[in-house]
């Protein structure tokens, strides 16, 4: 049977990489200097889906308005997830979208064409009612682990207690039009209707082929994650994306390979007297100063600035933002339009970073600065600080800790 329909479960918000996920949903958030959910369709694409069904939910504006009708030629139908009521509640909204079998990727973690495409071949070969992918993980009990017998699943277990696991279910799966009377049938659980609950139904009843794969498989679950997002995609020179030729209104593609592990878009403006450290990604309309040393592992968005004698390594900054002079910023996210004053220090990690009630220890991050942040000048940001859209920070003050959303911070 040919599986040609993909549909993207992109609504989540993300809670955990706030606050970068309070102005957006989290497959929205840079891999390098690309959203995720860039990266997620360009595999589906590559492995020759003809068509994309994203469910979106939580401000889904930011997705529709990115993508539009198509993506690299594949048309693209939008599917409101109105609650996030979990992922198999998700996957039901896009009943109407589909006819036939279908792909079902999640729009938030990177993944590669090929392991796309032999999930889809093992599933059109072979008689299984469902495919997934597995992929050998040594922090299986981060994520569903699974366990095989022969080719098939023969266990799903969802976050296990103990080290025995070391596959996972990488979340690129494979069902015939079946599955959506399967998930009506699966319980809810906590009012949440979860996709895993319903394959593990499968898993008991029928047979669910387990593909192994060994492709590129990177997710962002915390906020510190997104600088090792961007160093696999940097590593792995999946930079520039293929050319738009669908009138989208993001343009990706026009980045080049200038050096070996040094990709810049022949519209930036890299002065002279700069330094391209590798491997680095400079976006469109990006302007660098004399004495800028910018790298490894850094990636600026469009129409960034980063100005004289500033230095920014294992960094992530997002379209419009700006780096004054004489700054520093190591181990740091920035989100988008942050304005940062003249010798700004993000001194790198490792710090203790709080998410939600938890606090994590030893974090290799400096910090993480949502969308229009303000730094006046002189200011110095401790390890694992986190600061929320639109706040302001005086000139000379020294932050730490959780900053909230619209906060001025004085010295």
């Amino acid at each position: 049977m040919s599986v040609r329909t993909a549909v993207v479960l992109a609504a989540g918000e993300g809670t955990r990489l706030r606050p970068l996920t309070r102005n957006r949903p989290k497959p929205m958030l840079p891999a390098a200097n690309r959203p995720i959910l860039e990266h997620v369709c360009d595999a589906l694409v590559e492995a020759g889906v003809d068509r994309l069904a994203l469910v979106v939910g939580y401000r889904r504006e930011r997705v529709q308005e990115h993508f539009g009708p198509s993506y690299r030629g594949v048309p693209v139908e939008y599917v409101v997830q109105e609650k996030q009521l979990g992922s198999g509640h998700a996957l039901r909204q896009a009943q109407a979208a589909v006819d036939g079998s279908l792909l079902v990727v999640n729009g938030d973690r990177l993944i590669a064409a090929e392991s796309v495409a032999a999930v889809r071949d093992a599933f059109t070969e072979d008689d299984a009612r469902a495919a997934l992918a597995v992929i050998e993980r040594a922090d299986a009990s981060q994520y569903g682990a699974v366990r095989l017998r022969g080719r098939d699943i023969e266990e799903i277990v969802e976050k296990p207690d103990s080290d025995e696991f070391r596959l996972i279910n990488a979340g690129i799966y494979a069902f015939d039009a079946s599955v959506f009377e399967a998930i009506e049938a699966t319980p809810r659980t906590d009012g949440e209707l979860a996709l895993t609950d319903t394959i593990a139904r499968l898993v008991d009843a029928e047979r669910v082929r387990g593909v192994r794969t060994e492709g590129l498989w990177v997710d962002a679950t915390y906020p510190w994650d997104l600088l090792e997002v961007a160093s696999e995609v940097l590593a792995r020179g999946r930079v520039a994306g293929p050319d738009r030729a669908d009138g989208g209104l993001e343009r990706a593609g026009s980045v080049q390979e200038r050096a070996d592990g040094v990709w810049v878009d022949p519209s930036a403006r890299v002065a002279e007297a700069a330094t391209l450290r590798p491997p680095v990604a400079v976006g469109a309309d990006c302007e660098l100063a004399p004495g800028a040393v910018v790298g490894p592992d850094a990636a600026l968005g469009r129409n960034v600035t980063v100005g004289a004698n500033a230095t920014v390594e294992r960094a992530v900054l997002d379209a419009d933002t700006r780096v004054g002079a004489g700054s520093t910023l190591l181990d740091a996210v920035a989100g988008q339009s942050v304005r940062l004053g003249a010798v700004t220090a993000v001194t790198g990690g490792p710090g203790d970073v709080r998410v939600g009630r938890e606090v994590y220890e030893d974090q290799r991050l400096g910090a993480v600065l949502a969308d229009r942040v303000r730094a006046r000048g002189g200011v110095s940001f401790a390890p694992g600080t986190l600061v929320g859209p639109e706040a302001t920070i005086a000139t000379g003050a020294h932050v730490e800790g959780t900053v909230p959303g619209g906060a001025e911070v004085v010295r």
